[in-house]
């Protein structure tokens, strides 16, 4: 960045405003800030008017118009789809006479998957851009902004502009040079090892599972997922985040980048989890069942990404959001890091002090959790 004056920075109501070429050159190749997921994201109605989530993305460009950086950033009216739960902050603050919401929101809308937040090849853009982000704040009384699931190598990026990282703790599957399935048994202790086969046998007794991709997805098979997709948000969230024709446009444009699994019970889907991918990883998005099957939701999300994983040559699978029980199926404690800034002092430091605390207890607990994994003990 040569000079300051040279670089306009505004906001936009939708990335659909910026060109895909242009957007993705900034993006690279995570497919959750990708040009094609957030634009599917709007046109569906799945974020925008009515949704509390307000596609508000902060842009950097040049004198003749050209992007330089951007934040994926949304004006939120609560915090539902974040996976990153500050409700507890929200209460205090309000409860102490402020005003939480709305708040700025820097992430992938309802996922939680590490990836980059800051979309700029030049850090000194990148560094501005979250000045711009903090000056929104300040000028439109916003109380807050945050970025969540941020990617390793730009933590330090928000912790050098001053804002406070907050630690958790996701699971993730890694191909540890395994070769197949039977690789990675192997390499696990007898018992567990025997665990699960036998869950697996026990899933496949009432049900055929088909892994598709690309052009084998069609239309009927995303009527399908949509069922299963709203059992489960209806059990989870109250109300489904995405619409049915976030789905078709996802599967349109992303369809490569696409392994949906489905388990069948006499020809019918009765229950699908949904998978995207890079160059290196594969990723656990959506699951849902129309039956009980006895460890069918272990069989169609964990075993058939891990064996999707190794066919492909990925280097790993992230399985979404919390669940101790990934332990016991190979998936490791890795930490995941979230950024806040908060604009009023008083309240930043209460949220501090919380943090320093909450750092230590996970700390703790992901070393915990490491001794609970199935391999075996050299």
């Amino acid at each position: 960045m040569d000079s300051a004056d040279q670089i306009t920075f505004r906001t936009a109501p939708g990335v659909a405003e910026f060109g895909a070429p242009e957007w993705d050159s900034l993006a690279g190749d995570n497919p959750f800030v990708g040009y094609a997921f957030l634009a599917a994201l709007e046109q569906s109605g799945s974020v925008g008017k009515g949704t509390g989530w307000d596609p508000l993305p902060i842009a950097a460009e040049s004198a003749d118009g050209t992007l330089l950086g951007a934040l994926p950033s949304y004006l939120k009216s609560h915090s539902q789809g974040e996976y990153v739960f500050d409700h507890h902050w929200a209460d205090a603050y309000e409860r102490a006479g402020g005003r939480y919401y709305p708040k700025l929101q820097i992430a992938a809308p309802f996922t939680p998957v590490n990836g980059p937040r800051v979309l700029a090849g030049d850090p000194a853009i990148g560094r501005a851009l979250l000045q711009a982000a903090e000056t929104l704040c300040r000028q439109n009384g916003i109380s807050s902004a945050h970025a969540t699931f941020v990617a390793p190598e730009q933590r330090d990026l928000f912790r050098e502009a001053g804002w406070m990282l907050r630690h958790d703790i996701q699971y993730h599957w890694f191909d540890r040079d395994y070769g197949d399935f039977e690789g990675f048994l192997a390499a696990l202790s007898s018992r567990k090892r025997k665990n699960i086969r036998k869950e697996r046998r026990q899933a496949a007794q009432s049900v055929k599972i088909r892994r598709l991709s690309g052009g084998e997805i069609t239309e009927a098979h995303w009527d399908a997922f949509w069922m299963f997709y709203q059992d489960t948000g209806a059990r989870k969230w109250g109300t489904p985040y995405l619409t049915r024709e976030a789905f078709s446009l996802i599967g349109e444009a992303l369809a490569d980048r696409i392994v949906l699994v489905l388990a069948e019970e006499d020809g019918k889907a009765v229950a699908g989890a949904l998978n995207l991918m890079d160059g290196e990883a594969l990723y656990g998005r959506y699951w849902g069942t129309l039956v009980d099957r006895p460890f069918l939701h272990f069989e169609v999300c964990y075993y058939q990404a891990m064996e999707e994983a190794l066919a492909r040559g990925l280097k790993r699978v992230e399985a979404g959001a919390q669940g101790q029980h990934k332990l016991l199926r190979g998936y490791e404690p890795v930490e995941t890091v979230s950024a806040h800034w908060i604009a009023d002092p008083g309240f930043r430091a209460a949220v501090e002090q919380f943090l320093e605390a909450e750092r230590e207890t996970v700390s703790a607990d992901r070393v915990a959790l490491a001794w609970h994994m199935p391999f075996r003990k050299s």
